[in-house]
């Protein structure tokens, strides 16, 4: 499997910083104060408190190394692009499919994907069809079960005014 794109929005970004210092900076040293109570009361080996606190601590430890190499890896897209009648990172868009069923999906990084929000990643299959077309272009989106058509209705870089179907 292909390494995720390295871009990301500036609230993207932003969400991951938050992550990262409530771990660091409130979570590690909670967890880290209850396994050294649960340490103190003994025989560590049947100590369930303590098992369950050092895993819990091994996970906090592996999800700060991530977060803190994502950070450094990842290249925040804070400005719209020249062309902003195409859809490309960023973008909301709007399609309609050959049934007049309607979809509206914002093209984020892979760290923000968000099913509930309809945020899909710029590294999917429908991401890519997208990429580069504007308004009235057809889009083939290759699946699974085949082909899916949609033609693109519209392209914006703020939020809709609508909510999205």
């Amino acid at each position: 499997m292909s390494r995720p794109a390295p871009y990301i929005t500036a609230e993207g970004a932003a969400a991951l910083q938050a992550e990262l210092r409530y771990l660091w900076k409130e979570k590690r040293p909670d967890v880290t104060r209850r396994v050294s109570e649960a340490a103190a009361m003994g025989d560590r080996s049947e100590n369930a408190e303590y098992i369950y606190g050092k895993k819990q601590l091994r996970e906090i430890d592996r999800r700060i190394r991530y977060l803190s190499k994502r950070l450094d890896e990842v290249v925040i897209v804070d400005r719209r692009p020249s062309d902003e009648t195409r859809a490309y990172f960023g973008a909301w868009v709007e399609l309609e499919n050959e049934t007049g069923e309607e979809a509206c999906w914002r093209i984020v990084g892979a760290d923000e994907i968000d099913p509930s929000r309809n945020w899909i990643s710029i590294d999917s299959p429908a991401a890519r069809a997208l990429v580069g077309k504007q308004p009235g272009d057809e889009i083939r989106i290759r699946g699974p079960e085949g082909d899916f058509y949609w033609e693109l209705i519209a392209v914006s870089y703020s939020l809709p005014e609508s909510p999205c179907p």
